[in-house]
């Protein structure tokens, strides 16, 4: 939200989970241009955007959709922090993450994101380097590397407290950081954990983790002297809330299904089954739908969380990595390789009602 919105509405970012594997998939539009299927509402437009995409995250302040991209193993020598135009879908800005070794060239290679729009600035998680960063919206400056979050796997921004989540997928850890200060502010560890996908309700403070080692999603609440445990649906990797935040939406990519979760009972009320290899969930503030990108399946599925019920599934390029939504549209990270140059995609279709 821009520094000026109300405080008091209920904001919930979050973020979805990381696939590190690259495939190839169908041909899209040529560098610099989009396709589309006109004639329907859900008509979806493409473009190629760079080689290794992973996430997206849109900033309302700025009107700018960023993307994050790293290419092969380590030594990781080609990542990007991407400035795209949500509009037209064409890249405004690459921004090379900083050498962390000058021996081997390798950066800081750049994989989940989130946005905080009140101090102007990206999170992104360094999940080779251990480690998160922040950059400034403005200028593409990178500002901080924020060291100790072993294999950092995603990171979710909570305006109203001032706090950016990471979740360390590699020992059990969630850490929350002064989004002003850059100062560690807490850390919460589960033993036999692995924190993956993370969401947060800006009204209350809560933080909330998938493990999908576990089966369960990890709440964090400010008050709480340890962390509650939730049974979540089979293999959850990401996470999205209700409006009201009482509802916890799992993509469980070993079930293929939404999870849907009542957050103050603790319990698995229904399953919607989406697709093969579910990975990323968000949902559409307007409609209050929750999305699932089916990364085996190759498509978007649209779920009407009140009902239970598919309300619609979209075909994407191969191997949709990521959802986004903003202003009606939904943003779908492909990691197709289907570029002329091998780059990966961005796809958006209309949401509808």
């Amino acid at each position: 939200m821009t520094s000026g919105s109300a405080t008091h509405r209920i904001r919930l970012r979050r973020t979805a989970a990381i696939a590190v594997s690259l495939a190839a998939g169908s041909t899209l539009a040529l560098a610099g241009t989009a396709t589309a299927r006109p004639g329907t509402p859900w008509a979806a437009d493409s473009a190629p955007i760079a080689k290794g995409l992973y996430q997206s995250a849109y900033s309302e302040r700025n009107h700018v959709l960023w993307a994050t991209s790293a290419v092969g193993r380590p030594p990781v020598t080609q990542s990007g922090l991407v400035k795209v135009d949500p509009h037209t879908l064409k890249v405004e800005a690459t921004y090379t993450p900083p050498v962390s070794n000058p021996e081997t060239s390798a950066v800081e290679a750049v994989y989940g994101i989130a946005v905080d729009d009140e101090h102007n600035t990206v999170w992104t998680t360094n999940t080779r380097n251990n480690s998160v960063a922040v950059y400034s919206q403005r200028t593409g400056k990178h500002l901080a590397t924020l060291p100790n979050v072993n294999h950092a796997r995603e990171v979710v921004v909570d305006e109203k407290h001032n706090l950016a989540w990471a979740s360390g997928f590699g020992d059990g850890t969630v850490v929350a950081f002064d989004t002003g200060t850059y100062q560690e502010k807490k850390r919460v560890t589960v033993a036999g954990s692995s924190p993956a996908g993370l969401a947060v309700n800006e009204r209350s403070g809560a933080a909330y983790a998938t493990d999908p080692a576990n089966d369960r999603i990890i709440e964090i609440t400010p008050r709480a002297e340890s962390p509650r445990l939730i049974p979540a649906g089979d293999g959850p990797l990401s996470i999205a809330l209700s409006r009201d935040g009482r509802t916890a939406y799992a993509a469980g990519q070993a079930d293929g299904a939404l999870s849907l979760i009542d957050l103050r009972k603790g319990v698995v009320t229904k399953k919607v089954p989406t697709g093969a290899g579910a990975l990323s969930v968000t949902t559409d503030p307007a409609s209050g739908r929750a999305l699932v990108a089916n990364r085996t399946d190759a498509t978007v599925t649209v779920v009407d969380p009140r009902k239970g019920t598919v309300v619609k599934t979209v075909t994407t390029g191969a191997n949709p990595n990521h959802v986004e939504t903003a202003d009606g549209m939904a943003y779908v990270v492909e990691k197709s390789g289907s570029g002329p140059e091998g780059q990966d995609a961005l796809r958006r279709f209309r949401i509808g009602r």
